[in-house]
């Protein structure tokens, strides 16, 4: 037994603004981080493929020629994104001077261990050369060798800077802290995704606080290019062995980069060799091996002879090979060079095939930022590739399993990417509170019948890729700190959320629940540990604009699926479905946000994916865990208790037919029973 239901099919304008270059040859995402140049630390959110790596030779060069720096110093996580710094001729293109890495001094190419190349990083800053390209486990033990001051006076780039983390166990997240201490180096930071797998922040705040920060949002990458106009995400779940059912998502047609699980997790049959051999097989009659490329041939039932990379040999001699055609430069261009990649752990971060169509992935990998990675690998954008797809097979949880609980866990985090992924693919949301002098902004389409003072009004700016809805009782930002948060890091906040396995065992698989027990409590913890050198209006603040974020895309996505006629819409579908939900509900109030369960729409999708005793049973494995209250929650709800009654004049009520009512009678008594209990202790 077998589903697939896409959770997410987002479809975009292809305005071919992405790839259009300004006089100096930069495209928009390079230009808005050029115009930042002179600041002492920058930090770029840009999504794959958008051209962070020409962003920083731009920015690099600037800082060598008109600020002063002595050298700069790019460090990547893998060696084989090294070569994204190769030499450039940027003045071909516009640009007062051309890039270029002696090649020496590029030490991904090197050979030997990262701990050896140590020597050669204190040669490179005791020469007159510019610019230095190394993995960051060389820099790490650089750094620790020669000491922060080392470095004075330079200019430190971080590629995938989400490797990077507050955690103490991060050597180069202490590093980098260190850096910013001393304040006598610049810093570059460049991510995808700006967010880790493990929930842990990249940068402490106060660090976070040093760095102007330049956003690219996904919306605007793909909105603006020119031939891709679709992406889907869903996720497939199935039962017994996932090699019986791949070719039921596998599109010989489509160019797809298969990752099979890691030979440690569940769905694997623990013989890596010979799930691939069963994928070849499926797909067609083999029919050899090309001497050349090292590309399996397979000849599939339509009589097309399919070229297929593996990249899961243990054979080394053999997997290079395959790796060396993969990157040869002659076929970068060539859609026909390879048609199915298949590979266990690479084919992933900084891996560019831009006629990747399809990324399969069975299981779930290791952590969030790894699935957007692998989304990233099919959102290139090329000639004839109009619609891309990312699709994860799930084992599905059966309760007579010994490991359910893994099984169920492997869900809720497929789930969690799914929900992250529709986040960051619609556009920018700015919220502000509805009031008496609220009137339209200019730049902003306001939809059929323009702004109405009478109601909360949706603007859509097609410039900026940025929504502005007007909400009712929503808290305004009072700091610079909560008004940056809301402006630029609601993405990540909603990552810590959709991460938190409470919330999510709770919206999706507990009938019970009261949706303010995620959106006011569960949210509004996570809010107070992120961020607890705002204040509590503040954090209520933040609290508010994340949950509008995440609540208005998760309707506009069900009426979007819902009606026809917005899905007819094409690249409009999603706004149109923001202000539909406007419509609909006549008034956009912050308590009506917040009665919205998050994982509603998410437990819908799971309702038509996995069998209804499937279903059943994880609702009784997450309602045997279920914990009627902590005592922090009850704090919490105690608190809400206490505006409660301000605002009414009384207290919540225990036999109260509102369910939030309820719920916060129900934090006030809980600590009343403690409190009785120490007393009479």
């Amino acid at each position: 037994m077998s589903v697939h239901v896409p959770s997410v099919s987002v479809n975009y304008a292809q305005t071919g603004k992405s790839a259009k270059a300004n006089e100096l040859g930069m495209r928009p995402m390079q230009e808005r981080a050029y115009d930042r140049r002179g600041e002492q630390y920058l930090l770029i959110k840009s999504p794959p493929a958008s051209g962070k790596s020409r962003a920083l030779m731009f920015i690099a060069l600037d800082k060598l020629h008109n600020q002063g720096l002595k050298q700069v110093i790019i460090t990547v996580p893998e060696k084989s994104i090294g070569s994204s710094f190769n030499d450039e001729p940027l003045s071909q293109y516009g640009f007062w001077a051309d890039w270029s890495v002696v090649p020496k001094w590029n030490l991904c190419n090197a050979p030997g261990e990262d701990g050896g190349k140590v020597n050669s990083v204190r040669a490179f800053l005791d020469s007159d050369d510019r610019v230095l390209v190394c993995p960051h486990a060389t820099f790490r033990f650089a750094v620790e060798r020669f000491g922060i001051e080392a470095f004075d006076d330079r200019l430190i780039a971080v590629d995938e800077f989400h490797h990077v983390s507050a955690g103490e166990d991060n050597k180069l997240g202490a590093q980098i802290g260190q850096f910013i201490a001393r304040d006598k180096v610049h810093l570059v930071a460049m991510t995808g995704s700006f967010f880790r797998g493990d929930g842990v922040p990249v940068l402490a705040p106060t660090d976070e606080a040093r760095f102007e920060t330049v956003t690219y949002t996904y919306y605007e990458q793909l909105n603006g290019y020119e031939y891709l106009k679709a992406l889907d995400i869903g996720y497939f779940f199935y039962t017994d062995s996932y090699t019986d059912h791949i070719m039921k998502v596998l599109d010989p047609v489509l160019k797809t980069i298969v990752h099979i699980p890691s030979v440690n997790s569940r769905e694997s049959l623990k013989d890596k060799i010979r799930e691939v051999e069963h994928i070849l097989f499926g797909l067609g009659d083999w029919q050899g091996i090309d001497p050349v490329t090292g590309f399996q041939l397979i000849k599939a039932p339509d009589g097309r002879l399919l070229k297929v990379a593996d990249l899961v040999d243990d054979d080394s001699a053999k997997r290079d090979r395959v790796i060396s055609s993969l990157k040869d430069p002659a076929h970068k261009n060539n859609r026909d060079h390879v048609d199915i990649i298949i590979a266990l752990g690479m084919a992933k971060e900084g891996f560019d095939w831009i006629w990747c169509e399809h990324a399969l992935t069975v299981g779930y990998r290791s952590s969030l930022t790894e699935i957007v990675q692998i989304i990233g690998r099919a959102t290139r954008d090329a000639k004839g590739k109009t619609r891309a797809r990312f699709t994860n097979l799930i084992a599905q949880p059966d309760a007579a399993d010994e490991a359910v609980n893994e099984a169920v866990n492997d869900t809720l985090k497929a789930i969690a990417a799914s929900l992250l992924m529709e986040q960051v693919l619609a556009p920018r949301y700015t919220f502000v509170p509805k009031a008496s002098q609220s009137g339209p902004q200019e730049g902003f389409d306001y939809g059929e019948g323009g702004y109405d003072p009478k109601r909360c009004n949706v603007g859509f700016n097609e410039e900026t890729a940025q929504f502005q809805i007007e909400i009712k009782g929503l808290n305004a930002p009072k700091s610079k700190e909560a008004a940056r948060i809301c402006q630029e890091d609601l993405n990540e906040v909603i990552t810590a959320f959709v991460q938190d396995k409470t919330a999510l065992e709770r919206g999706l698989f507990d009938p019970e629940t009261v949706p303010e027990d995620l959106t006011v409590v569960r949210m509004g913890k996570i809010i107070k540990d992120r961020y607890p050198e705002l204040d509590a209006e503040d954090q209520e603040a933040v609290r508010q604009h994340a949950i509008a974020a995440l609540n208005l895309t998760q309707q506009a996505k069900a009426l979007v699926v819902e009606n026809e006629e917005l899905r007819a819409s094409s690249n409009t579908a999603l706004i149109d479905g923001v202000r539909k939900f406007a419509v609909d509900v006549r008034e956009l109030d912050i308590d009506m946000i917040d009665r919205i369960n998050p994982f509603g729409e998410a437990r819908a999708i799971l309702a038509k994916t996995m069998s209804e005793d499937s279903l059943k049973q994880v609702e009784a494995i997450i309602g045997a865990k279920r914990v009627s209250l902590t005592l922090e929650e009850a704090r919490e709800l105690a608190n809400r208790a206490l505006t409660f009654k301000k605002e009414r004049g009384r207290l919540p009520s225990l036999t109260s037919a509102d369910a939030w009512e309820k719920r916060m009678a129900e934090g006030v008594a809980f600590l009343q029973r403690k409190a009785a209990e120490a007393k009479n202790g």
